[in-house]
């Protein structure tokens, strides 16, 4: 019988991961194509109860991938936040690429037209139509091979000829990567120490192994000499000299601990010392003396702190194994003091070829999307990596406002590099000034969710307030008074063509002001600069309104309506993520959403990509339309994902959901489907971004008719309240809320009529909304009886969908 991962626990004296347990399962459970019998859930008293340590990831939802994994952006994904690896291979031969986060040829492309390189020469070239220069101009920087992320190498080892690798296993519970044999018992096994910046592997066997470090090939494009290989007391290294005084050193020791062969490696560069060879050898000698046991309780140890954070279930076992692995993704690619997440993570492409897109920092929507997801799961953390890193650029953004804008204040590059240097591209979105502004939606949204007065004062309002002072210097007043850029886009719209060129403010450019100089005055408010804050809402008044057609629908400009499919959702920010039109806002902001959302099912998804999905589904779910949140979900986590889970941007069935087929991975796609399920669980918005209210917390707001029974412990609500809940046929049966800070806690009647029996007499109903004070630290508790049955099925029901196993690639 093959060995599970918590009998291989068991064995080895290990505490076994905990399973969940529930009282039964919805009659669609059963009928439908449930593949994880042991993924049961607790409802006890009081809530969710956890068997063992809480919120620990069961077994069940374990990343499990059958032999042979022959491509490197399928392997099982492994990291520390710095180090990162992908676990593939076949037959005997299994294989890690090995990648670092902060490899990066910094190197500027030569030749770029720096005289001409500026908006002044932009908004020129535009006036007169000469869109053919501007894209000369922008688009060289991105022309050449570098700047870019650059892959650190590959191990690959060599089994026994009687060892052939059966199956792959990511074990999401302790982080680490497993590769069982035909007929063996004990699988390789190999981790990324969360606790030292080393990895780990241990291979079952009475024979040695055989390894082999392959430098990349790709490096090769950037003119790179030959690495230096060197060997010395059983440690195996190659040292490669890379651009402006970088080296790098992919190391690899070994030792056989009784019948295992016990592997230890590292990755170093001269950011770490004057000597990465020394480095790397002194950090794979202590790993391999720790050894595998000892230097897994502490990487365990970790991981258990991390998962402890919140819990949710849905009994969609697809959704689930994916909400878990995106949470994974975190921390295993966003760790303090290591660079924050870009394209493909810690997970650079090991094809011979360089990373597409350069593996770059897309602020756009890659980045801010791909940090979307943190603040309701709790993990602080993760997102704080790259809030931190934006502020230790802000010298950069500093200079590229005085040299590109002529500004004062910041501005944050829409393609960017790990040192902030802009990347160019298609300078219609790549040089974008508001793309900052989106950028400071995440300072803002984790003041409001951590409550954290001190981020305020000295992180989020300072750095909002440049990029805000760079925005207000470049508006302009026309004849009627309404502060305008100079040039408008929204992005990738018509491409890098003339007609990308929009009339300012775009619906996109607008939206992205508007939250911008809302939360400034929020900001300023809370800081007690009163006179500051009124400025700040002055300049948002001075916008004007979002720009609709007869219908309704957000147009793309003033003049322009969208008539065609398209993969960014950019003129629907103003209803997600930045709450500016929402289902509270009256009987016009209604229209606006309706409209909206009907012209894009008009228009269909054929020139969507993955996230366009995904996004779909959080902003549904915000709009409360739960089956069509749920739609667009499970088609994102069905069509639209590699074996390992990593987005890709094209269907990968074939089936006509996209014209787009192609494979290309970023992650940003993933993090939005994470927050889907969020934004169908709890959401927490206020209803008047800026006004400085507590948001409403609104418990399972968009929850599809299938999910019978639905439940989450310790999601984060605005203002760093835990919110834990039950959902039993169809019907909030229990909630409790535990104050984050001292103040009043509302909570949206959501419970179709029902009385809640609350803990404590200090709850009233006001309006739509429960309300009491509490300080931090006290909980409000309320229990609602259980319905005999589901709910009756709705006529749009979201029906699962199927895709025949033949159309996968």
């Amino acid at each position: 019988m093959t060995q599970t991962g918590n009998t291989a626990a068991r064995e080895k004296g290990q505490a076994p991961s905990p399973q969940w347990f529930v009282t039964g399962q919805n009659a669609h459970a059963r009928q439908s194509r449930f593949p994880f019998p042991g993924l049961l859930l607790a409802l006890a008293l009081g809530g969710l109860a956890f068997a063992g340590e809480p919120h620990l990831p069961p077994s069940d939802l374990n990343l499990k991938l059958a032999a042979p994994i022959t491509t490197w952006d399928e392997g099982i994904p492994l990291g520390n936040g710095l180090l990162g690896g992908l676990l593939w291979g076949e037959d005997h031969t299994i294989r890690l690429s090995l990648d670092r986060g902060d490899l990066w040829d910094e190197r500027p492309r030569e030749g770029i037209p720096t005289d001409r390189f500026n908006y002044h020469n932009l908004v020129r070239l535009v006036g007169e139509g000469n869109n053919a220069e501007v894209n000369a101009i922008c688009d060289y920087p991105y022309g050449g091979p570098h700047p870019t992320k650059i892959p650190a190498g590959r191990l690959e080892i060599t089994l026994d000829p009687s060892q052939k690798v059966e199956r792959f296993e990511l074990d999401l519970a302790s982080a680490e990567g497993r590769a069982w044999m035909a007929g063996g018992r004990d699988p390789l096994e190999v981790f990324f120490n969360a606790a030292e910046p080393a990895a780990l592997i241990r291979i079952p066997g009475a024979k040695p192994v055989t390894l082999s470090l392959k430098p990349p090939e790709s490096v090769a494009k950037l003119g790179y000499p030959a690495p230096q290989m060197g060997e010395q007391g059983g440690m195996h290294w190659f040292l490669q000299e890379a651009a402006l005084g970088l080296r790098y050193c992919v190391a690899v020791g070994s030792r056989r601990t009784g019948e295992n062969t016990l592997l230890a490696f590292t990755v170093t560069s001269t950011r770490d010392g004057a000597d990465p060879v020394g480095l790397a050898r002194q950090r794979v000698g202590d790993a391999l003396a720790a050894g595998y046991d000892q230097s897994l309780a502490s990487h365990t140890a970790w991981w258990r702190e991390f998962w402890s954070a919140s819990g949710v279930f849905v009994p969609e076992p697809e959704i689930l194994q994916h909400y878990y692995l995106v949470q994974y993704f975190y921390g295993a690619a966003s760790r303090r003091g290591a660079p924050p997440i870009p394209l493909q993570g810690v997970w650079t492409a090991d094809a011979g070829t360089l990373p597409p897109w350069k593996g770059d920092y897309h602020n756009d929507l890659n980045t801010q999307m791909t940090y979307i997801a943190y603040q309701t799961a709790g993990r602080f953390d993760e997102g704080r990596v790259f809030l931190d890193f934006l502020w230790d650029l802000l010298p950069v953004f500093r200079e590229f406002a005085k040299d590109f804008y002529d500004a004062p204040g910041a501005a944050v590059p829409g393609v960017m590099s790990l040192a902030g240097q802009a990347l160019g591209g298609w300078g219609h979105y790549s040089l974008s000034p508001t793309m900052g502004a989106w950028n400071g939606h995440l300072f803002y949204l984790h003041w409001r969710y951590t409550g954290d007065d001190r981020f305020l004062r000295q992180r989020a309002y300072p750095w909002c307030r440049e990029v805000g002072t760079c925005l207000r210097h470049l508006l302009k007043p026309d004849e009627q008074g309404v502060l305008r850029l100079p040039l408008s886009t929204s992005p990738e719209i018509f491409g890098n063509t003339g007609r990308a060129w929009l009339v300012p403010n775009s619906n996109y450019d607008l939206a992205c002001l508007k939250m911008l100089f809302l939360s400034l005055a929020e900001m300023a408010r809370a800081c007690d600069e009163d006179a500051a804050a009124d400025e700040w809402l002055k300049t948002a008044d001075g916008l004007g309104e979002f720009h609709v057609n007869a219908d309704g629908a957000l147009k793309l400009d003033a003049k322009l309506d969208l008539t065609e499919s398209h993969r960014h959702l950019s003129n629907l920010m103003p209803i997600h993520p930045f709450n500016l039109i929402t289902i509270d806002g009256g009987t016009q902001d209604r229209r606006i959403i309706d409209a909206s959302l009907e012209q894009w099912d008009a228009l269909g998804t054929k020139a969507w990509c993955g996230y366009s999905f995904s996004w779909m589904s959080c902003l549904r779910a915000r709009a409360g339309d739960a089956e069509a949140a749920l739609r667009n979900l499970d088609l994102f986590v069905k069509a639209f994902i590699l074996r390992n889970g990593f987005h890709a941007n094209g269907d990968q069935t074939r089936s006509g959901f996209s014209n787009f087929t192609y494979r290309p991975f970023t992650l940003e796609g993933n993090f939005l489907a994470a927050q889907a399920v969020h934004e169908m669980l709890l959401e927490s918005w206020a209803p008047a971004p800026g006004s400085g209210d507590e948001g409403i917390i609104r418990i399972f707001p968009a929850v599809p008719w299938r999910w019978h029974d639905v439940s989450f412990d310790q999601l984060r609500a605005e203002g760093n309240h835990r919110v834990s809940a039950r959902r039993e046929n169809n019907a909030t049966t229990w909630l409790r809320v535990v104050a984050g800070r001292d103040g009043c806690v509302r909570i949206r009647d959501n419970f179709g009529g029902r009385t809640p029996e609350w803990n404590c007499d200090d709850v009233r109903k006001r309006s739509e909304d429960f309300e009491v004070v509490l300080r931090r630290g006290e909980a409000v508790e309320a229990s609602l009886p259980r319905p005999d049955s589901p709910a009756p099925r709705p006529d749009d029901v979201a029906e699962p969908v199927v895709i025949p196993a033949k159309t996968r690639q």
